[in-house]
């Protein structure tokens, strides 16, 4: 399956950038995923800043998003969400607005 891209109306004019970022030293790999691309199980890759901390930029329309994390395969909480729901697999999905 191919990897599902951000909406054009996500990058339109009324897009604002949000920040994600995540404290995980011992990560190979980091991604986001959530409401605003459909939940694909491949998300949006966080860059390494070589210290530890993992960071991307999403450009997103206002409104509210939910999400999770994916940590070297699996999906967790972020840790700095001050904001999370109930979701129907036992966890809660974190919540972000814009």
């Amino acid at each position: 399956m191919a990897k599902q891209t951000l909406s054009a109306t996500a990058t339109s004019k009324r897009a604002k950038q949000h920040q994600i970022a995540v404290e995980a030293p011992a990560a190979r790999a980091v991604a986001v995923t959530g409401s605003f691309c459909e939940w694909h199980p491949e998300g949006h890759p966080l860059q390494h800043n070589g210290h530890g901390l993992w960071q991307a930029a999403l450009a997103l329309p206002p409104g509210r998003y939910e999400y999770r994390l994916i940590i070297d395969g699996e999906w967790q909480d972020d840790p700095a969400c001050g904001e999370r729901v109930p979701n129907p697999f036992g966890t809660d999905n974190c919540v972000f607005k814009i």
